[in-house]
C-alpha cells in the first residue's frame, strides 16, 4: 500500500506559523482554538488535544508536534513543523 502526502499536508506548518506571528509564547487553549478553527482532520486534532497544560515557545510546540507526528509514522503525510 503506497503512502500518499494528505491534502492537508503543510497546514501544521501555517498553523505554527499564524500562532507565533506576533507571539513568542503561546497557550495551550490559543494553540486548541487555532487548529479547531483550521478544521485539522481527526489524526491531527487528536495531537494538538494531547498536548499538555502550559504555555509553549515555538520551538517546544514544535518539538512535541513533531515528536507525536513522526510516532505515529505521519511526518510523510502531514509534514513536520518548524
Amino acid at each position: 500500500m503506497a503512502i500518499e502526502k494528505s491534502p492537508e499536508y503543510g497546514v501544521l506548518q501555517q498553523l505554527v506559523d499564524d500562532l507565533y506571528r506576533n507571539e513568542e509564547f503561546v497557550k495551550r487553549l490559543d494553540i486548541v482554538m487555532l487548529a479547531e478553527a483550521y478544521d485539522l482532520p481527526a489524526d491531527l486534532n487528536e495531537i494538538i488535544s494531547l498536548l499538555p497544560p502550559g504555555t509553549y515557545s515555538r520551538q517546544r510546540f514544535c518539538d512535541q508536534v513533531n515528536s507525536s507526528v513522526s510516532g505515529h509514522g505521519w511526518g510523510y503525510v502531514y509534514g513536520t513543523i518548524e
